[in-house]
This record gives structure tokens, C-alpha cells and sequence, in this order.
């Protein structure tokens, strides 16, 4: 398995060598370093810890690590004999064509109602009597129960969730900027922490 992590920058657009035009994001992935790796007999799991982005000024804290962001990778007893602590992962580890599953946390949007947040239709149709009616909901439970059923979908805050897309194509690799131009579209927004992994 191939891993690491980046940050997300913007949408653009690359062209094939037919000309036709491919939307890729941009990531700005690693340089990252191993942290930690942790094992079956002590922690009771195999997987390695990845620092990213270097703190370039460490304050007093409780953190012992200097780094901005960490994240851990769950491996197999066979792959974790691979890494050691200190290794560097940088975009040299992939090549284009790998397909990988990139995740993050979504775009907040807010306090939405159901006709945006579930695609519902609206109680009633746009037509001569309907007035204030147009993106109410409706009935919300039958009066047997006397109450609203746990999971109806309802008005609420809607996105800033951990969203994984699987299957994208890594279309193009720039080692000297540590960019990967992934196609499609990934979640969240700009300076998003990313997680890529085969």
C-alpha cells in the first residue's frame, strides 16, 4: 500500500496527448516522515504514524512531535517491515496512472433544510393556493408512535464530514513542487489536509 499526505490546492485542467481536456485537483502531497510505527505485541495493531508540514517554530507545549499534522496508516505485519522511523515519503512513491482513495472533510455549509440537504421535492407543487408552502417538509410521523422516528431525514447541519472518493486517477506527478494533479474532484476546500493512499 502507498500512502501520504497533502494538502489540497485548486481545480484546473490538464490536456491528453488528443488534445481533450481532463479536470484534475491539485495536491501539494508530502514531503512527509515517519513518526512512530507501532506493532502488534505493543499496541496491539500494525500501523505507522506520518508527520506533515514541519513546525518552523515549536512552542512549549505537550506535543512531542514537530509537526503540524499527523495521521496513521494501518498495514499488514508483511508492509510495515518496509518503512523505518525518520523515512521520507514524497510523491516519488507514486506514478501516474495509480488509482488511489483520497479523503478529507467536506465543505461546511451550514444549517440547510431538507430540500437541499436530502433533495426532497417540497410539500406542495407551485401552483394557484400555495403560498409559504413550496420547501416545507411535510409530515414528519404517523400518529401512532406520537413521535418523530430516530434517523428521519429532517433539517440539520449539513456537510463538514469525512468523505472518501475511491478510484481516482493520478494523471500527472511534479516531484520538484511535490504535486500530484488527481482527476476529478476532491472534498473540501482550499488548504484541506488530504489523505491519499493506493
Amino acid at each position: 500500500m502507498k500512502f501520504i499526505l497533502g494538502k489540497k490546492l485548486k481545480m484546473t485542467q490538464i490536456f491528453d496527448k488528443e488534445g481533450r481536456a481532463i479536470p484534475v485537483t491539485l495536491v501539494e502531497a508530502g514531503p512527509c516522515f515517519i513518526t512512530q510505527i507501532k506493532t502488534k505485541e505493543k499496541d496491539g495493531y500494525f500501523a505507522v504514524q506520518v508527520g506533515f508540514e514541519p513546525l518552523k517554530k515549536i512552542k512549549k507545549s505537550k506535543k512531542k512531535k514537530p509537526y503540524r499534522y499527523l495521521k496513521e496508516f494501518r498495514l499488514d505485519e508483511e508492509e510495515i517491515k518496509k518503512y523505518q522511523i525518520g523515512q521520507k515519503i514524497d510523491v516519488s512513491f507514486f506514478k501516474e496512472g495509480d488509482l488511489v482513495s483520497v479523503s478529507g472533510i467536506s465543505k461546511g455549509k451550514g444549517f440547510q433544510g431538507a430540500v437541499k440537504r436530502w433533495g426532497f421535492s417540497g410539500k406542495n407543487p407551485v401552483s394557484h393556493g400555495t403560498k409559504h408552502e413550496e420547501r416545507k417538509i411535510g409530515s414528519v410521523g404517523a400518529s401512532t408512535p406520537r413521535r418523530v422516528w430516530k434517523g428521519k431525514k429532517m433539517p440539520g447541519r449539513m456537510g463538514a464530514e469525512r468523505v472518501t472518493v475511491k478510484n481516482l486517477e493520478i494523471v500527472k506527478i511534479d516531484p520538484e513542487n511535490n504535486l500530484l494533479a488527481i482527476k476529478g474532484a476532491l472534498p473540501g476546500r482550499k488548504g484541506t489536509l488530504l489523505e491519499i493512499k493506493t
